[in-house]
């Protein structure tokens, strides 16, 4: 049964709403996906009003380094690192501590204020948490980077060994819900990154979860997941958009346009009003022309490479940005005062 459509002067009444503070039921997360298409400007408008309340005209600026390629146990179907994956891509272990400080230096470069250093697998050793932390340790001294770290299911002993050398940030994507899971996945649960989680913010790091969307999921199960990231307090949401990769069990789901990609965009606005969201993964190939709309919702983007596939260019990004009159919040807005600037082609 389709949800019912909310009138088309209702969006903005929406935004006053969750501008006053009420928290969004699953009822109105199901309207938001349900907007038609000839309601979206409205809609767009709608979220842009809660996010200029929370972040003004800022974005936020990520690069992402695969420091493990590859070589994974799991098998997450949208996956081109799991074991079941076919997909001709590079693997190798662990990078070294130049390449991942070189890493670093270029996220710099490119005015990102979060370094993302991101591993396959089902989740590190010891010994790979220590190099982790010995990386992350010369890259706080030299370069005074936010991090945020990826590695899996962590123990709660390997999360205060990152969080001790200045890990700022776990991210462990929920990517869909609960209901949903073992769809995409059977080597692990749902369960499990919830717990992962858990034992991130019990030593003080900070959450960064967030979605995959595009694998056949209903809006239902879209609804769930925002609402399950709404109790457990993340401070960044990166919406993926499934990448159809050849050699994996998903490479011939296709279930997105631009459209319902904005649409997912503002449900996660709306639903998150003062929690950073991402466009992640995916962005270039779905949203196409349209990309610059989805920072209307959003206020946050990669400006990288992804694992294993490309973004576009980092000059691309900041003309888009430039070309929208946005703010780009540099290096060194960690205590959270904000240091914008004009975004500019490096």
């Amino acid at each position: 049964m389709t949800a019912p459509t909310l009138p088309r002067f209702c969006w903005n009444t929406l935004a006053e709403r969750v501008l006053r503070g009420e928290t969004l039921d699953a009822e109105a997360g199901r309207n938001i996906l349900a907007c038609p298409d000839d309601e979206l400007l409205d809609l767009l408008a709608a979220s842009y009003r809660v996010r200029r309340a929370h972040f003004g005209n800022q974005v936020q600026l990520y690069f992402l380094k695969n420091a493990k390629s590859g070589l994974c146990p799991e098998d997450c179907g949208y996956c081109s690192q799991s074991k079941i994956s076919e997909a001709p891509i590079e693997k190798y272990v662990w990078l070294n501590e130049e390449k991942l400080l070189a890493g670093a230096r270029q996220a710099k470069e490119n005015k990102a204020r979060t370094y993302c250093i991101v591993a396959s697998g089902r989740g590190p050793t010891n010994r790979e948490v220590e190099h982790v932390a010995g990386v992350v340790r010369k890259i706080k001294q030299e370069l005074g980077l936010h991090i945020c770290c990826c590695l899996g299911l962590l123990k709660p002993d390997q999360a205060r060994v990152l969080a001790d050398a200045g890990v700022d940030r776990i991210n462990h994507n929920l990517n869909t819900s609960r209901a949903y899971y073992d769809t995409i996945c059977t080597t692990h649960t749902y369960q499990d990154r919830l717990d992962t989680l858990k034992v991130a913010a019990e030593s003080g790091m900070e959450l960064c979860s967030g979605v995959i969307v595009g694998m056949g999921e209903t809006d239902e199960d879209l609804v769930h997941v925002a609402r399950e990231l709404q109790t457990l307090q993340v401070k960044s949401i990166p919406i993926n958009f499934l990448t159809n990769i050849e050699g994996t069990p998903l490479q011939n789901v296709q279930t997105l346009s631009p459209q319902r990609c904005l649409k997912a965009l503002c449900l996660f606005r709306l639903m998150h009003p003062a929690t950073e969201i991402r466009i992640a993964g995916g962005r270039e190939v779905h949203l196409r022309t349209l990309q610059p709309l989805g920072l209307y919702p959003a206020n946050s983007i990669f400006v990288s490479d992804y694992l294993t596939t490309r973004g576009q260019t980092p000059s691309e990004d900041f003309q888009m940005l430039q070309d929208l009159g946005f703010e780009v919040v540099v290096q060194g807005a960690e205590s959270g005062e904000r240091q914008p600037e004009l975004a500019e082609t490096p």
